[in-house]
This record gives C-alpha cells, structure tokens and sequence, in this order.
C-alpha cells in the first residue's frame, strides 16, 4: 500500500481516539485536543516509514499520542479548572445536574493522578486492550493490571470525597 494510502486510512481509523485521547489530557478543552490530534498525525505521517512493526500500529499512535500531550501539558503549564460549560448540553429526560458534577468531579480526579496513571486511566476509558496498554506504557500485563486496580479504587475515593 502506497503511503498516502496508508496514512488516509490510519487517519480515519484513529483520529476519533486520537481526539478523545487528548481530550482527556486536556480537560474536555476541544481545540488544544484538536491541536494535539493534528500534531500527531503530522508525526505520524513524518516517520511512518520508520514504523518498526515491533507493537501493532495502533499501539504506536497511541504512544505518540501519549508523548505529544504531555508535551503540550509542559509547554502550557497552566492547568484549566474544569467548567460545566465546557460539557455538551445534553437534552435528555435523564440528565441531570447531578450527573454533570459526577463527571466534572471525575475529570477533576483524573487530572490529580501521576502522568502514567492519567495515561492508563485514559487508555482503559478508551477501550483499548490490556496487553496493547501494557505495551504502550511499558508494564507487563499483570502489574498494569494491579496499576489499574489501584487507580480505579483511587479514583472512587476521590469521587466520593
């Protein structure tokens, strides 16, 4: 395959979980998530032909995503406090007030952990598998998954304080 071939359907295939990605590094801040996302992908593209096949291709983009926000996190020290306004007015018989603080309280607590809680926190939240997770930060399968174990009983803490 042709490398603008491959570049396109590796955009499609990961730009969504690129953006949400990055959105969780930035606080639901849609356009520094956006900014960040096109880095990537300029990154990407720039060394697609290094790519070394030593983890999936996906697995790759996630960790220069990983690496790029928290670039982003050290070239723009000031962190944003977390707004109602920043979520989406959701019309909905279910939602509620109530709910929109549960969220804004969590996103507050994610942003408390140490960068590698707060990059696997994200990666779970996102879906990946644990042994592409593992491979992206470096950890074997079980110690990530007792990492994982200790970042959600933290997390529910910090919630319910």
């Amino acid at each position: 395959m042709e490398k603008q071939a491959l570049f396109n359907e590796l955009f499609q295939t990961h730009y969504p979980k690129v953006l949400r990605l990055c959105k969780g590094y930035f606080n639901g801040d849609a356009d520094l998530a956006a900014d960040a996302s096109q880095e990537v992908f300029i990154k990407v593209w720039e060394h697609l032909d290094s790519f070394r096949n030593e983890s999936t291709i996906g697995t790759w983009i996630f960790r220069i995503t990983v690496n790029t926000c928290l670039i982003y996190l050290r070239k723009k020290s000031t962190k944003k406090e977390i707004r109602s306004e920043q979520f989406p007015n959701v019309a909905n018989e279910n939602y509620s007030h109530e709910i929109e603080e549960k969220v804004s309280k969590m996103y507050a607590c994610i942003q408390k952990l140490d960068e590698m809680g707060k990059m696997i926190i994200l990666m779970v939240l996102e879906g990946m598998e644990y042994n592409e997770i593992a491979q992206v930060v470096g950890l074997t399968e079980e110690t990530l998954r007792v990492r994982i174990h200790r970042i959600k009983k933290s997390l529910t803490q910090c919630v319910q304080k």
